[in-house]
């Protein structure tokens, strides 16, 4: 028993330590802001859910050895998409609007996969180049935020859980927005993550050769992350019209967020190393501090430069880590 706890502690170290911090933080606004409770727990979860799909979508790439540039532009489109096909749409109309949005964001990351895979173009260049291509899609299908969204979707991210037996006293502090997360992470993730898929992802992004000799399809198993981050990308961008009921056209703030919050969450960003729920973590860690900012009554352009001044800064330390890693 004490070995395995061992194990469990060296595996999932960094996870509990973002865990431990989280719960710092939310203690440190409590005491900032007395009136801080579950409905301020509620409006955190909404705010972090864009950017923890965001930030799941990128975490699959830089495991897999890569990083996506498109992620906010796939959200962008996947949004104004849901948006403009449920205007005027029945409610039930809404689910296959659902699956077919699902089904954009894979192909759309398959694409910016498989051109990287052909071309051998380093995916940064790809990315930057697919950013703007499907900004311009999304311009294309809306070029202003309109459309709608079906009320059932709505009410999936609105309000808290409610479960029988259990009082409300507890069931307040369980955001529906959080209960979506975690079933779609889950959904997707953890039987990729136990899959052979799963175990290639990281081999390519550990060493791409030893995982060439070692019979992985490297091709494919790239092709196949740059999907997944399509998908969960898609699925930022439907939470997105949720949310807000209308699509936008224009790419949100995800793109550095992703990429921090990748970073603090643990995963290398030379690829190999980390998880999903140390990042999603880490996107909740974020946001938060942007509400204490708010709650200090920091000026919004400060907020911002200090949130800005944070990611560069865990990037440019990831990036350290990372090349400390490949000398080593």
């Amino acid at each position: 028993m004490n070995a395995s706890f061992t194990r469990f502690l060296r595996s999932n170290g960094w996870s509990i330590g973002l865990f431990g911090l989280l719960g710092v933080l939310l203690v440190f606004t409590k005491l900032i802001q007395p009136s801080y409770g579950s409905s301020g727990v509620g409006a955190l979860a909404n705010a972090a859910l864009p950017f923890a799909f965001a930030t799941a979508a990128q975490a699959i790439v830089v495991i897999a050895g890569g990083i996506d540039l498109s992620i906010a532009s796939m959200m962008a489109v996947s949004s104004v998409t849901a948006a403009v096909l449920m205007d005027g749409a029945s409610e039930q109309s809404a689910i296959f609007v659902v699956i077919f949005v699902l089904l954009l964001g894979l192909t759309m990351g398959a694409i910016n996969g498989t051109l990287i895979v052909l071309t051998r173009v380093p995916d940064i260049v790809v990315t930057l180049a697919m950013l703007f291509v499907w900004e311009g899609v999304a311009l294309l299908i809306l070029k202003a935020p309109g459309g709608a969204a079906a009320e059932w979707l709505k009410g999936l991210i609105v309000g808290t859980v409610g479960i029988p037996g259990i009082p409300t006293t507890i069931t307040d502090w369980i955001p529906k927005a959080l209960v979506l997360l975690a079933v779609a992470i889950g959904i997707v993730w953890i039987p990729v993550r136990r899959s052979r898929l799963g175990f290639s992802i990281y081999a390519i992004g550990s060493d791409a050769l030893a995982a060439f000799r070692s019979g992985v399809a490297v091709g494919r198993t790239r092709v196949a992350a740059y999907a997944l981050a399509g998908l969960f990308a898609a699925m930022g961008g439907l939470v997105l019209t949720m949310s807000t009921g209308i699509g936008a056209p224009i790419p949100g703030p995800y793109l550095l967020a992703s990429v921090a919050a990748v970073v603090l969450g643990g995963v290398a960003l030379g690829g190999g190393k980390g998880g999903l729920l140390g990042p999603i973590l880490a996107v909740f860690i974020l946001r938060l501090v942007r509400t204490d900012l708010t709650f200090l009554s920091v000026d919004p352009n400060i907020t911002t430069v200090i949130e800005g001044i944070i990611m560069v800064g865990v990037v440019i330390l990831g990036g350290l880590v990372a090349l400390r890693a490949r000398r080593t």
